[in-house]
């Protein structure tokens, strides 16, 4: 290793921090029981 030889990069950036409220059910959403990714097309 050389004086002045990188040996690490650092990214400062924001993070953003979630809150989460517990329920004890969900509401009915416009997919109903198809989940994720369904649109009702075939």
């Amino acid at each position: 290793m050389e004086h002045g030889d990188r040996i690490a990069q650092l990214i400062v950036s924001k993070v953003d921090h979630a809150s989460f409220i517990q329920v004890e059910a969900l509401s009915e959403t416009e997919r109903s029981a198809g989940g994720y990714g369904s649109t009702g097309r075939k």
